[in-house]
């Protein structure tokens, strides 16, 4: 009986301890869904991560085949996550979604394993069937899934990774993160109750036009300013600081500047250049694409103004309220506000209901001492299919001059369409320029030629911008056809991806930067942007601080394109460093080159008109910069120098070139902007 009973106990535990076993192998193999995670952490192109529905809301739907779960997202597109050598696969179908019928998206999806290229999809168009993949991670610690524009841009690109899954050992979820700090910090101090001289030190106006300059300065108001040796036919405000009037002769007037209030008063010399040539320093101010796109309005740009002038920004430099698309009557929109006759009997452009008095508009903003700019394209229509000045230039340019505006961006669009249009016998007749495309190079020249021509013969002075998105080189030939400033590549969104591409891809035009034609590498986004639905960008502070860094040392025209009514501390303190600015604006006008790579470290040098030189270590890569360097003789720096950190304002050391180091600590994304003095380049 006691044997059968240690028998059955025997048995029991046995059975009992299988049981277990079995359970615990149960608990080791999990799948983990990709759509149970977090997806903020992602960052995209357009809009934000979604979970089981397209970007738009809509069932997931590749080539037909519809899927419950997944995770949409748009090109250009990255996801990290942290398996810890705990994932032993992950599998997946991926597509571009039906919803973008009508469109040419195209993408590339690729999976990385602690950095290095597991799998790719090869380039998919819409209407592809999904492709399956499946991917071995054994050891593997951090998976990224990244989507790729193509090779097309990301226009359109919603992109679907469905039935996504990991499968794990000992684990039920994993984490995904994004390396690069998101908390902001402010750099910059803020400025002296003192008065302190800003803006540019060199100016340039036409013989004959209306000139209008702003003297800025920060400190406590109210404040008196001054001119000493101000050249006869202008004349001074002195509680607005706002010079007016004329000037006939070709000649260079040095000016000396004073600004005094009760704590103090400051001097500054001003260069005033009276000649052929305008925008002697990169343009500034703010552009209402980015912010409102097709929503804009006159009060909106009013308003614009307005907190210009009362968020202190007027007093660092920034100048352009600029208008673009959206402000004249559109060919077929349903917008009643957008309706109405393109042009009046005699030809002449009519504004919108939006816009019934330009003249008016420019007005007010002149007054505030801030200059006003327009948009139109050389095709018949604008990108946004609103009236463009094909046919009409001489008149468009007429009309501008008349109404008082100072700045004209003129948007490539529809011009391919007049090209594709023009008679077989037409010297210009060749393959259309598409948005993206190339082209012959007198096409190309043509239409942006013919507006140049007209605003040169108008009395007024007008900012040139040819918005022509690089194509042909633009840059080669930008100040040929009267541009002061032209777009060096397709438009910018706010993701570190289009920050990071359109930066590394400057170096190649900077030769051809010079007082009165800048390289445009496009609109900065910081603040609120959104296109007509805005949100707090989405640069990490480190991002934003690079970005803002790289377009000042490339002598970039700096159009804010937020809401300018929702600038928070952080973004004001990135708009009002004076020692920034005056790198963007510096009269020797040389744009920055990548002059040493070191890894993920790229060192850009500018040269500046006082000899010294302006220098950003940026860090494109997602890990700390930790070292101590020594190769200034690379970057054309010798001896003793004094390192200005520009953020911060303030001298961070002295060092013998020849002998010391310098140690340097970069953000991931990040910057550190110095400037090296001695006076013995």
């Amino acid at each position: 009986m006691n044997a059968i009973k240690n028998i059955t106990l025997t048995g029991i535990i046995g059975l009992v301890l299988l049981a277990g076993l079995c359970g615990m192998q149960d608990l080791s193999a999990q799948t983990v869904w990709l759509d149970e995670l977090d997806l903020s952490t992602a960052t995209q192109g357009y809009g934000v991560p979604v979970k089981n529905k397209s970007l738009d809301g809509n069932t997931m739907t590749i080539a037909g085949q519809t899927f419950e779960r997944g995770f949409a997202t748009h090109a250009v597109s990255s996801l990290l996550v942290l398996t810890e050598g705990k994932a032993n696969a992950f599998t997946a179908k991926v597509g571009l979604d039906d919803e973008m019928k009508g469109h040419e998206p195209a993408v590339e999806f690729e999976i990385y394993g602690d950095g290095n290229k597991l799998w790719s999809s090869g380039v998919m168009h819409l209407g592809d069937s999904a492709k399956e993949c499946s991917v071995a991670l054994t050891g593997i610690k951090k998976v990224e899934l990244v989507v790729t524009d193509g090779g097309n841009g990301n226009y359109y690109d919603h992109a679907d990774w469905v039935d996504a899954k990991f499968e794990t050992t000992g684990v039920t979820t994993l984490k995904t993160y994004n390396p690069i700090a998101s908390e902001p910090y402010i750099l910059t101090p803020k400025p002296s109750d003192k008065p302190r001289l800003t803006g540019a030190k060199v100016f340039g106006v036409r013989p004959g036009s209306p000139f209008q300059f702003l003297v800025t300065a920060t400190g406590d108001r109210p404040m008196e300013f001054s001119a000493q040796k101000l050249p006869k036919g202008l004349k001074l405000n002195p509680q607005t600081g706002i010079i007016t009037g004329k000037l006939h002769e070709k000649r260079t007037y040095e000016v000396t500047l004073s600004a005094k209030n009760a704590k103090g008063k400051a001097e500054r010399k001003l260069r005033i250049v009276c000649g052929d040539q305008i925008a002697l320093t990169p343009p500034m101010g703010w552009n209402s694409w980015n912010c409102f796109a097709q929503e804009v309005s006159a009060e909106k740009v009013k308003s614009a103004a307005d907190a210009m002038a009362k968020s202190g920004l007027i007093n660092h430099g920034w100048t352009y309220i600029n208008i673009d698309d959206f402000w004249n009557n559109h060919r077929d929109s349903e917008d009643a506000s957008l309706r109405g006759e393109l042009r009046d009997a005699n030809g002449k452009i009519v504004p919108n209901k939006r816009f019934e008095d330009m003249k008016g508009l420019a007005d007010y903003v002149h007054g505030l001492g801030l200059k006003i700019g327009l948009y139109s394209s050389p095709g018949p229509w604008s990108c946004g299919g609103c009236a463009g000045s094909f046919g009409f230039e001489e008149l468009d340019a007429e009309t501008y001059a008349e109404w008082g505006f100072d700045y004209l961006k003129y948007d490539w669009c529809s011009y391919g369409n007049v090209i594709d249009g023009l008679p077989d016998n037409d010297p210009y007749k060749v393959s259309s320029l598409s948005y993206n495309g190339g082209g012959e190079l007198n096409t190309a020249m043509k239409p942006f030629k013919l507006m140049g021509d007209y605003l040169r013969e108008q009395p007024r002075d007008i900012v040139f911008s040819v918005c022509q998105y690089g194509m042909s080189d633009v840059w080669k030939w930008g100040g040929s056809v009267g541009g002061n400033c032209w777009r060096t590549t397709n438009d910018i969104t706010d993701t570190w991806v289009s920050v990071k591409n359109i930066a590394l891809d400057q170096d190649k035009s900077a030769p051809y930067a010079k007082p009165g034609n800048w390289n445009d590498p496009d609109m900065l986004v910081v603040g609120h942007v959104g296109w007509g639905n805005t949100h707090p960008s989405k640069l990490k502070p480190d991002e934003q601080y690079l970005h803002i860094s790289l377009w000042s040392l490339f002598a970039a025209p700096l159009l804010i394109g937020c809401d300018m009514e929702k600038l928070d501390d952080f973004t004001l303190n990135l708009l009002t460093n004076d020692e920034v600015i005056d790198v963007n604006q510096d009269p020797l006008g040389k744009q920055a080159t990548c002059i040493q790579t070191i890894g993920d470290l790229r060192i850009y040098v500018k040269e500046l008109e006082d000899g010294s030189r302006a220098v950003g270590f940026c860090n494109f890569g997602a890990e700390i910069v930790d070292a101590q360097y020594s190769d200034f003789e690379k970057l054309g720096i010798k001896g003793n120098v004094t390192v200005r950190d520009l953020w911060r304002q303030k001298d961070i050391a002295e060092i013998d070139t020849n002998t010391q180091k310098l140690a340097i600590k970069v953000p991931a994304h990040g910057v550190l902007l110095y400037k090296f003095n001695s006076g013995k380049y």
